[in-house]
């Protein structure tokens, strides 16, 4: 990466917003937008399985202050609603073994959409995840048509994921041909889902198709690495990763 200077706004706009779903459910989401003129590009961003949280929508507010318009769905929005917490819903998605890979790909088409109808969009759109949500982000640009994608530390990319962790999630190899768009990813060398090992499959796979991609795995990081909350948190990593991350969003994203 370049080192590029990122041009910031301090004047952003943010909330909830409702759209339907292509199945016509009523999905919630939480809009950031810088309120300076466009055109701009977009990003959605995918919630870890813990759920639709406050560290996801801070990061939402996080890219608009930087000059995207970021959108986070709740992917739980369906089993939601009146009187129900996100932290409910989400235990039932978990309990459940996790959104449907389908179910997943057309709601982020969908925020996808919604975004590139915003009136200050330039038309592209990216997504980013974190942990299982890194998955659904490499899921989706092999579903979608995006303009880039991000990928931190998502597990179960090049394996299914065991019964013992809750979560039923296969391996996306067999997609990686339909990867529509420059993949980003960050990763930490202590990690275990995914190893450094499962990381190395992705990138040999990636490089068998001719995609394009940019890996950088970090020293003394294992997962979750940007959650300032835990006590995995690497200030070094996250800080570089974010860099990576806004330079490379510029270039594909304008």
């Amino acid at each position: 990466m370049s080192g590029m200077q990122i041009a910031m706004t301090n004047a952003i706009q943010a909330g909830t917003v409702h759209y339907p779903a292509s199945d016509g459910a009523e999905i919630e989401a939480y809009l950031a937008v810088p309120q300076d003129g466009g055109p701009r590009g977009g990003v959605v961003l995918i919630h870890h399985l813990p759920g639709y949280d406050e560290a996801t929508r801070e990061f939402a507010r996080t890219f608009a202050v930087h000059g995207y318009n970021a959108v986070v769905p709740n992917l739980y929005s369906r089993e939601g609603g009146p009187g129900i917490s996100h932290e409910d819903a989400a235990a039932a998605v978990r309990a459940d073994g996790g959104v449907p890979d389908e179910r997943l790909i057309a709601d982020i088409g969908t925020a996808a959409e919604y975004l590139r109808a915003l009136d200050t969009a330039n038309g592209k759109v990216g997504v980013i995840g974190y942990c299982s949500g890194g998955r659904q982000a490499l899921l989706a640009a092999c579903g979608l048509d995006l303009q880039a994608a991000v990928d931190n530390y998502g597990a179960f990319v090049m394996s299914d994921s065991p019964a013992s962790v809750g979560l039923r999630a296969t391996s996306v190899g067999d997609r990686l041909p339909d990867l529509s768009c420059p993949l980003l990813g960050n990763f930490g060398a202590d990690d275990t889902h995914p190893s450094p090992e499962e990381t190395e499959r992705l990138a040999a796979a990636l490089d068998k198709l001719g995609k394009t991609y940019d890996f950088k795995t970090y020293e003394g990081a294992g997962h979750a690495f940007f959650n300032v909350n835990r006590v995995a948190y690497r200030p070094e990593a996250a800080m570089d990763a974010w860099d990576r991350i806004f330079e490379f969003y510029q270039e594909h994203l304008g």
